[in-house]
């Protein structure tokens, strides 16, 4: 008994086998390194426009913090022959008030900001998560010139004079802690990462590359 003459088929190239599995080509299902989402061009101009919108929202948080915001009590007295102004209320928490209210406006604002940014382009990229940033700075930045400007005069002793002595007014608007003007821009920045984490779009992930990948 003889054996067959006929040679055994080369071995099977388990190597390319893998590596057609485990990488597919790019196709319209959207596997592979196809590009994502709208080109630069188009991301660049967005983001331009949320910034212009976020700043002019700036006049909107103004005339808030000036309508909003606790008045500061002073009282203009002649003393030997001249005019002093002083708080009219030593132990009150007003100045703290405006810069607490104008923080929160700003904080809300950030937020309105970023979420209405995040349900028009979820799948937003860098441009516009900078966009939001800048924005945001530029509109609290816009709304503390705003509301100073719609707020009494700063001309304190002339406004002493005109109400008289012992008759309180309301001190200039000011914003004494500098810092709130980061509020927005920061609370637009964390909402936006919120939501692209708990809401974002997520990659898709391709069929059969765990099992492949496990299997050699």
């Amino acid at each position: 008994m003889t054996a067959p003459l006929t040679p055994p088929p080369p071995p099977h190239d388990q190597s390319a086998q893998f590596s057609s599995r485990a990488w597919p080509p790019s196709s319209p299902a959207g596997y592979g390194y196809g590009q994502d989402g709208p080109g630069m061009k188009t991301e660049v101009r967005e983001a331009a426009v949320v910034t212009v919108v976020a700043a002019l929202g700036g006049v909107l948080l103004g005339v808030l913090w000036n309508w909003l915001a606790p008045s500061v009590p002073l009282v203009g007295q002649v003393v030997d022959g001249g005019w002093v102004v002083y708080l009219g209320d030593t132990e009150g928490e007003q100045r703290i008030g405006v810069d607490g209210t104008f923080t929160l406006l700003a904080l809300g604002f950030g937020a309105v900001s970023a979420a209405v940014v995040f349900l028009l382009r979820r799948r937003g990229g860098v441009p516009l998560v900078v966009a939001l940033g800048v924005g945001g700075l530029l509109g609290a930045l816009l709304a503390w010139r705003v509301g100073v400007w719609l707020g009494p005069s700063d001309d304190v002793l002339g406004r002493a004079k005109d109400v008289g002595q012992g008759v309180t007014f309301s001190a200039p608007l000011e914003l004494g802690a500098k810092g709130a003007l980061l509020a927005w821009p920061v609370g637009a920045l964390l909402v936006h990462l919120g939501l692209t984490a708990l809401f974002g779009p997520r990659d898709p992930e391709v069929p059969g590359y765990g099992a492949e990948k496990g299997s050699v």
